[in-house]
């Protein structure tokens, strides 16, 4: 502790959280530019909180700031629960949900505030992200594929028997294309994100197993190279970048389930960079039908990669 300089405990730990901060300033400024719903605005300012809270821990050693940076997690995760859950539900329902997210995160931080083990908060945390990533893809996958939309040829002309309204053949196909397209793309951020965060997580537990080991090496190579060594600071930033990943999933997917597939597209450039749900009127007449965006990748089509 306190090796680099004496305002903070552990520098690495501490700067590595910046991740969070710009991600988080990213994320803001796209909900307003393209008009995303507000609770996604908000889980971004609990995204923050995450990286604050874990700057001043690291920074500072004090207790009340771990509590600050892992409790944000649990109620971020919270907070896309409810904005899941509450979709296109009676007022009377949000409510009351919202009652019972607020009940559940204080029966939680009170709980772990008594128990004080870091166990019990990572057993959560991890439960409620699986149930959200797996609930989420369901909602897609019906919202999107045409097997379980009912939208094959077969389905068509099953419905234009029954005399029910239906597009042409053609008018079908292209609109099966178009959300077959958007679905790989969105199943592609999803793996993406999911690995990345999964690194992270490994790196965190090797880092944990072998904190000694590590050290003497990192002593071994000085700086400014040994500071690659962190595996904690690795943590920060690869599930930093796995859960902003995830938030940016789940502003596209709403917009999905408003049936507004032709109003906002995926902007990807590549890989390591931060994707963006863009409303396309935004694009200023640029081309966006499967091509390259300045460089960037549209729904998936535009080829990735630096």
């Amino acid at each position: 502790d306190y090796y680099a300089t004496y305002y903070s405990a552990e520098i690495v730990n501490t700067l590595t959280n910046l991740m969070f901060w710009y991600c988080a300033w990213e994320g803001v400024k796209s909900c307003r530019r393209n008009g995303h719903d507000h609770v996604f605005e908000i889980a971004y300012y609990g995204y923050f909180l995450v990286g604050f809270g874990s700057f001043m821990f690291h920074t500072t050693l004090k207790y009340p700031w771990q509590l600050v940076d892992e409790l944000n997690m649990i109620y971020t995760t919270c907070l896309m629960g409810y904005a899941s859950l509450s979709y296109k539900k009676s007022t009377t329902y949000r409510i009351w949900l919202a009652v019972f997210c607020v009940g559940f995160c204080a029966a939680i931080t009170a709980y772990y505030h008594y128990l004080q083990d870091p166990e019990f908060h990572q057993l959560v945390y991890a439960a409620m992200t699986v149930w959200l990533v797996f609930r989420s893809g369901w909602q897609m996958e019906v919202a999107l594929r045409p097997r379980w939309r009912g939208t094959r040829e077969e389905d068509r002309m099953a419905k234009e028997k029954k005399g029910i309204p239906v597009p042409t053949r053609e008018e079908q196909e292209v609109i099966n294309r178009r959300d077959l397209n958007i679905l790989g793309n969105m199943w592609v951020l999803v793996a993406w994100g999911v690995s990345v965060f999964l690194t992270g997580f490994a790196i965190w537990g090797l880092d944990n197993k072998y904190c000694g080991t590590l050290r003497q090496w990192r002593r071994s190579i000085g700086l400014p190279w040994g500071v690659l060594l962190e595996g904690h600071g690795w943590w920060h930033i690869l599930t930093g970048y796995g859960a902003y990943c995830y938030i940016v999933w789940g502003i596209h997917l709403r917009h999905i389930l408003n049936g507004e597939q032709d109003k906002y597209v995926s902007v990807w450039p590549h890989l390591w960079s931060l994707p963006e749900i863009v409303k396309i009127p935004s694009l200023d007449g640029k081309e966006i039908n499967g091509k390259a965006l300045n460089g960037k990748a549209v729904n998936g089509d535009a080829k990735r990669g630096s």
